[in-house]
């Protein structure tokens, strides 16, 4: 099984930045953060045509992090800033009555 070490987000948005929304892109995975920055504008390219705003983001993978686990979250600010995280819910466990 390959490790995962970047994750390519690509999101485009209305003129406004009102609304925004994740792109599918062919490859989102990388084994290393470097083809995944390789990647990058060449992707940003492919759909700059079809929307007013497009940004991406190369999105860093803890390998101690499990897959099935993380979810990746982004936001775009006001001023147009794409800021994206892999983030782990923190796992809670079930305990019986104190005695």
């Amino acid at each position: 099984m390959e490790h995962i070490a970047a994750l390519l987000l690509i999101v485009a948005c209305s003129g406004d930045m009102t609304r925004c929304q994740e792109l599918e892109t062919a490859s989102a995975v990388y084994e290393t953060r470097e083809e995944c920055e390789d990647e990058l504008q060449p992707t940003i390219r492919l759909f700059v045509t079809g929307y007013p705003r497009v940004m991406g983001q190369c999105v860093f993978v803890d390998p101690a992090v499990e897959e099935e686990d993380a979810d990746l979250v982004w936001h775009v600010t006001p001023d147009g800033t794409l800021l994206a995280m892999i983030e782990v819910p923190e796992t809670l466990i079930a305990s019986g009555p104190e005695s």
